[in-house]
This record gives structure tokens, sequence and C-alpha cells, in this order.
């Protein structure tokens, strides 16, 4: 509300009982306020902060097991409609859920079989084209050599294991086989979690939706849950969706490219395309990089060599820019700063998942918040233009 100066006082006629009343600012605040209270006690606001930092701390405290439960509530959102579709046709629910999982593994099991042997040739290329890529390089010749330098004396000095003039031991870790092991078991052992609390969700349906309704006292807090319940179901299902209809539309395009310039093994860049598209903004400037990298080591010339990495920067830009904005445009209004933000925050707190995940939490959050008349100021910052 924009803020007038006081006019001079000046001496006017009475109002007559047939003149039109003159606007209240005071109502018109009011009125403002009771659609989008403010908290006015400075405690709220210090209480609010606390209790936020401690839940973000516990949340990356226990990641390990706050992220898989996570993942399988969004999953759950997704994959819903095809358990309802299943029981439909007259299938034990049980016996759906644990099919629409199976076919989901399944997939991916598949799809990493499909890549492997494409990402062992390029392995077994990298080494050849490293001449290649530093004659694309030459100019950063020099830094890189220094670089490396750097790092062998690095190597040297935590070979050593006594430092000269100091008592303390270079404790060495246990290598590469052991980093790669024990990322392979936290990956297994969130996946298996993740499968675990997913069956169960998708099993028990709406039953968490129907013990909360019951609990609340007044009837429209109840159907303000369900609202709430089936508008996050509703919108979060419509951008998964959406997403991967469009991700799988990136990905065959740019193997149909990557093909089309002879860049080679199109399966892989395709679903490499097609992953990458998940991460809003952050994935396709990586993936930008990777065949930016891969153009250098497969051609000679510098302008062959940076063809992949255009043709894949063009058709993210004609699809995030233009078709998948159109089909969302109804659903999600977010302000794409807070996205960003967000984006680097969940990836600090979570990695990679985090960051898959930061639009739907966000998105969950403003669907939320728009509904609870406590949080509307919340859900009003939230929303784009």
């Amino acid at each position: 509300m924009v803020a007038v100066p006081p006019l001079p006082k000046r001496s006017s006629p009475s109002p007559g009982p047939d003149d039109p009343p003159e606007p209240n600012a005071a109502v018109t605040d009011s009125a403002v306020e009771a659609e989008m209270p403010l908290p006015s006690d400075p405690q709220t606001f210090f209480l609010g902060g606390l209790f936020v930092l401690s839940g973000l701390a516990a949340i990356y405290v226990a990641s390990t097991i706050i992220l898989p439960v996570v993942l399988a509530f969004v999953f759950n959102l997704l994959m819903q409609p095809a358990v309802r579709l299943l029981e439909g046709l007259r299938l034990p629910r049980a016996v759906g859920a644990l099919v629409a999982i199976l076919l989901i593994i399944g997939a991916l099991v598949g799809l990493v079989v499909a890549l492997s042997g494409p990402a062992a040739t390029w392995a077994k290329r990298l080494p050849e084209g490293i001449p290649r890529l530093e004659a694309h390089l030459v100019v950063l010749k020099g830094p890189i050599q220094a670089l490396q330098g750097v790092i062998q004396q690095a190597e040297q000095a935590a070979d050593d294991p006594v430092q000269k003039g100091s008592s303390i031991s270079v404790h060495r870790d246990l290598g590469l086989t052991g980093a790669l092991f024990a990322g392979t078991r936290a990956i297994l052992d969130g996946l298996f979690t993740t499968v675990l609390v997913l069956y169960f969700l998708l099993v028990s349906g709406d039953t968490f939706l129907r013990r909360i309704v019951e609990i609340l006292p007044k009837f429209s807090d109840k159907r303000q849950a369900v609202d709430i319940s089936q508008q996050i179901q509703q919108d979060v299902s419509a951008y998964l969706v959406t997403i991967t209809a469009m991700n799988a539309a990136v990905g065959i395009a740019t193997a149909a490219a990557m093909y089309l310039c002879g860049l080679g093994d199109p399966l892989l860049w395709g679903a490499t395309a097609f992953l990458l598209n998940y991460i809003p903004i952050l994935g396709p400037l990586f993936g930008t990089f990777i065949f930016l990298l891969a153009g250098m080591l497969s051609f000679d010339s510098l302008w062959f060599a940076l063809l992949p990495a255009v043709l894949y920067f063009g058709i993210h830009l004609v699809e995030g820019e233009t078709l998948t904005p159109m089909l969302l445009a109804r659903r999600f209004t977010l302000n794409p700063v807070l996205v960003i933000l967000s984006l680097l925050f969940w990836f600090w707190m979570w990695g990679v998942p985090g960051a898959v995940l930061a639009v739907p939490m966000l998105a969950i959050l403003k669907i939320i918040s728009d509904r609870i008349r406590s949080l509307k100021a919340l859900g009003h910052f939230l929303e784009g233009d």
C-alpha cells in the first residue's frame, strides 16, 4: 500500500445523508491484514527462526534416514495413480504396489545395463583423447602443468609418515577402493530404505489422510486437510509427469543430434541429457560442460568440438524457455530467485538428490502456505510473476 502524504486542512461542508461514505484506510488495512496476517510479536520471529534452524540441523545430521523417506514420499505421489489403476483392474493393492515398484526397478536396471557398454567404451577412449584435449586447451597448458605440480607435491607430502619438524603422523585413508566401497554401501542402504518405505506408503493409500481427518475437531479443518492433500498430489504428480515427459523428449532430441553430428553412442548421451534435466538450471549447465568435453575428446577441429555442446544447449533452450514453462505455468508460479536458492541449498544439504527434490518441496511448501491463513504471507512471497 503506497503511503500518501497528508494534505493541508481546509474547511469543508459536513457530509449529507445522501453523500457516499468516504473510504476508510483503517478498514482497507484491516482487510489486507485479515487476508495475509503477519505476526507482530518479535518473540514469534525469534522462536520461529530457532525452530527452523534446529529443524534444518536435524535434517542435515539425520540425512541418511530422512532423505530416503522424503524420496519415498515424492515417488508415492507419482506412483499412486498407477497403483489405483491396477487396483481398478481388480488387482490387490499390495500386489499392485509391488508390480509398480518392480517395473521402476526393472527400468532402472535395464538402463544401467544398456549404458554400461558405451560408458566403458568412452573410458577406454579417454587416454587416447587426452592429447587432442591438450591441443584444444593449449592456452591453459601452463596453469594445468602448475596444478599438476601442486598435486604431485601434495601427494609426496602425504607419502611421508612424519613431517619435518613435527611429530604428528599423517594418516592415510582407506584409498580409492575403500571410498568406493563405502559410497556404494551408502547408496544401496538408501535405495533399500526408499523402496521399503515407498512400498508401505503405496499399500497404505489414504490411511494417513483418513486418520488426520478423524483427529481434527472442526469440519472446516477436515475439509482444509483434504483439500491440501489432494492439491499436493495433483500438482506435484502433474509436475513430475510433465517433467519426465519433457526430459524424455530432450533425451531423444539430444541422442538424435549427437548421432547426426558424429559423436557416437547416442543412447549414452540421450540418457545423460534425460537424467541431468531433472536438476533445473544446474543440470543443463553441467551437461553443457560434459558435451563440450566429449566434443574436444572426439574431434580434431575446434568448431566440430564445440558443436555437441551448442546443439545440446540449443535443445535445452527450446525446452526450458518455451515448452516446459508453457505447460507448467498454470500450476507452478514460483519465484525464480527462490528456486535457485533452493537448488543451491538442498544440493549442499543432500547432494544431487536434494537438487532433484528442491522444486517439488518448494511447490509443496507453497501449496500448504496458500491454504493456511497464518502462512498466506509466506505463500505470497514464494509466488512468481
